[in-house]
């Protein structure tokens, strides 16, 4: 079973210990977190220069919250809106879609 994550608050304590020359052991006993956490935490702040949680691998968001709230606002008025013609009235919120307002072309299948 996984633990749960430090808060960046807790990490950013690590991170000033070991600024100051405390060692992982130190540190993991004063604060009470594993050993392997501390070196895990220093070495994601000397990789990437931040304790903050990163981005996971994966696909991109289609819909931004902004798009997303724009959406549910729209359907939670009119239930009946298709995508398409909610897409081609809000173009502004949706610049990246614009494509989906219209048909692609039709392709000879040889």
């Amino acid at each position: 079973m996984r633990s749960m994550e430090l808060s960046v608050e807790h990490r950013d304590r690590i991170v000033s210990r070991h600024r100051s020359g405390e060692g992982y052991q130190n540190i993991s006993a004063a604060l009470k977190v594993p050993k392997n956490t501390v070196a895990s935490i220093i070495l994601k702040l000397k990789k990437f220069g931040t304790t903050k949680t990163l981005p996971r691998a994966g696909r991109l968001a289609k819909l931004s919250n902004r798009g997303r709230r724009a959406l549910v606002r729209e359907v939670t008025k009119n239930p009946m809106v298709t995508l398409t013609e909610f897409l081609c009235r809000d173009g502004r919120t949706f610049q990246n879609n614009n494509h989906l307002c219209s048909t692609p072309p039709i392709r000879p299948f040889w």
